[in-house]
């Protein structure tokens, strides 16, 4: 993982973006946020294991069928499964240790 911290990458309202194998940072002091990075690492795991490109691609995809869904772009954000994993564990410092391949799928179905 390359941590840059260069505002202008990162999309307005979101403090990071990673795009395997960069996470860029709008914030220098997120460098130094355990949670921030941990979230960050688990979509590193994601792309990796969706080959990087399919992972971009995917992400698109959920997010257009969850803004249908949703009607709402935050909602939909917060529902695509890649981040529901991610904001999920995020405080948890050891769960990419015991993470199992392609865990994100857990998440694909609508919250209740």
């Amino acid at each position: 993982m390359i941590l840059i911290v260069f505002k202008y990458l990162t999309p307005k309202g979101f403090r990071g973006i990673t795009i395997y194998p960069f996470v860029f940072l709008s914030n220098k002091q997120d460098k130094d946020n355990l949670v921030f990075i941990t979230h960050e690492r688990i979509h590193l795991q994601q792309q990796l294991e969706l080959l990087i490109l399919p992972f971009y691609v995917w992400y698109i995809l959920e997010f257009l069928i969850r803004l249908v869904q949703y009607k709402n772009r935050r909602e939909a954000y917060y529902n695509i499964c890649f981040e529901r994993e991610a904001y999920r564990y995020e405080s948890d410092f050891l769960y990419l240790k015991k993470r199992k391949k392609w865990s994100f799928l857990k998440f694909l179905k609508k919250k209740s």
